[in-house]
């Protein structure tokens, strides 16, 4: 039996960011012929969108890339995702700080920056929602790139 890979990408709110690197980075699992072994989630910290799906420009920015995120659905994180997920990934540095907070408690998975898997300069994804169409195209693309080196680190680890 292979091995298997639980990724988790997190934000505040489930709508925009965690949902949108969830979809590329399904995309990019599938590409690389890796979707039996990989599992992938999102949630936010807080709970205003729970059951709700994607912000209608995230779903149309990644749609213009052929990635449907519609069906998604947001849900809030749990302190049972630190066990459930190998990396837990979130978005900028207050969602890092809510989730470490519950992690020093609990224990399990260390949660880090999702752009820690990419070279840039600042590690933190951009929160778009209260911007216009080109804050979510610009967090495609920091996905897109940091999902890339993602998926390279997973493959490392399965061999």
């Amino acid at each position: 039996m292979a091995a298997s890979v639980n990724v988790l990408f997190v934000c505040l709110g489930n709508i925009c960011r965690s949902p949108t690197a969830e979809g590329v980075f399904r995309k990019q699992v599938a590409a690389a012929g890796l979707e039996q072994q990989v599992r992938i989630d999102s949630c936010g910290t807080g709970d205003w969108h729970i059951g709700k799906g994607p912000d209608q420009r995230a779903v149309t920015a990644a749609g213009r890339i052929g990635i449907d995120i519609s069906g998604l659905r947001a849900r809030q994180f749990e302190v049972e995702d630190l066990d459930s997920f190998d990396y837990v990934l979130v978005m900028d540095r207050q969602n890092l700080a809510d989730v470490k907070e519950i992690w020093h408690q609990n224990g399990g998975t260390v949660p880090r920056l999702f752009l820690n898997f990419a070279d840039f300069d600042d590690q933190e994804v951009p929160d778009p929602y209260f911007g216009g169409d080109d804050g979510f195209q610009h967090v495609l693309e920091l996905i897109h790139q940091a999902g890339e080196g993602l998926l390279n680190d997973i493959r490392g680890k399965l061999g």
